[in-house]
């Protein structure tokens, strides 16, 4: 095995088994906020058994590992063909290992061949960027949170949402509403505004690369993120649906240009187990540096 591939497989390895530290601090923040004895502290409680069960054991925090998602920054001239191979070969042989699920199945067949690799399987999103430096962000994202995602085309009558933030609000607590106690809450969001229907889904994707804890450049949607949250934790949907002060652990919203013509609001949903690491790495392919 070469250092690379070596590399991915430990990045692979430990976005699967251990929640990074700022979701940590998060879920343990808000099972102080429940009332003790409650279903939804119980809830909380079960999911801080969970994280340390998987740790301990190196073994995946769900038995959904999700979609295989990388995001690359890498230098001009980098070889992404080599890069996409030993990704594909770190992706079947942590599928080998159960650091994944055998999950990723044909969509015409239904046929699983057990590797987790096929068309779009895993994904590779690549950056150019003027440093030498390589580094890869990996996000593991699980099928039930992917299943509650949405998209709002504004205006919305239903919803008396215009072309402007008070609308995009209307719209994104509306998918908290919508998503209840499916796609394994407390969630955290992923929201672009603008952009066409692809460009902002994905872009609400990236969004889950930011921490917890950081605050928008953006003073307005700052402001915004930090209202979503305080809303949505006031509708009293809470873990898993069970009721309670924790929907959300996070809202994270960007804004891409848009044609005059659309004004979509793209919003991705994950779960608590909210599967995301990161490497840089040095030219050799090993390890100099964990980014969460």
């Amino acid at each position: 095995m070469n250092m690379l591939q070596d590399s991915l497989l430990e990045l692979i390895r430990r976005t699967s088994v251990e929640i990074p530290e700022d979701v940590h601090r998060a879920i343990l923040n808000s099972l102080d906020q429940e009332k003790k004895g409650s279903i939804a502290a119980s809830a909380m409680q079960i999911i801080d058994q969970n994280i340390a069960l998987a740790k301990n054991k190196s073994q995946p925090i769900c038995q959904d590992t999700g979609s295989v998602i990388f995001y690359v920054e890498c230098p001009p001239g980098y070889d992404q063909i080599v890069f996409e191979e030993t990704a594909r070969e770190a992706v079947k042989t942590a599928t080998k290992k159960g650091f994944l699920r055998q999950n990723s199945v044909d969509s015409i067949t239904g046929k699983n061949d057990g590797t987790n690799l096929g068309p779009g399987a895993p994904a590779l999103h690549f950056h150019q960027h003027r440093s030498a430096e390589v580094g890869v962000k990996l996000i593991l994202k699980g099928g039930g949170c992917e299943n509650v995602g949405a998209q709002y085309s504004l205006p919305n009558e239903k919803l008396a949402a215009g072309r402007d933030l008070e609308g995009c609000r209307k719209v994104i607590l509306d998918a908290v509403l919508q998503a209840q106690g499916k796609g394994c809450g407390p969630g955290i969001l992923g929201v672009c505004v603008g952009g066409d229907r692809a460009t902002g889904y994905e872009a609400s994707k990236q969004q889950f690369l930011r921490k917890i804890d950081d605050n928008n450049p953006n003073p307005e949607l700052d402001r915004l993120e930090k209202d979503i949250v305080a809303t949505a934790n006031k509708l009293g949907i809470g873990p898993m649906g069970f009721g309670g002060k924790t929907t959300l652990l996070g809202a994270k919203i960007c804004v891409l240009n848009r044609v005059p013509a659309s004004y979509f609001v793209s919003v991705s949903y994950m779960c608590w187990a909210y599967r995301r690491q990161g490497v840089s790495l040095e030219a050799d392919g090993k390890i100099s540096q964990w980014l969460y």
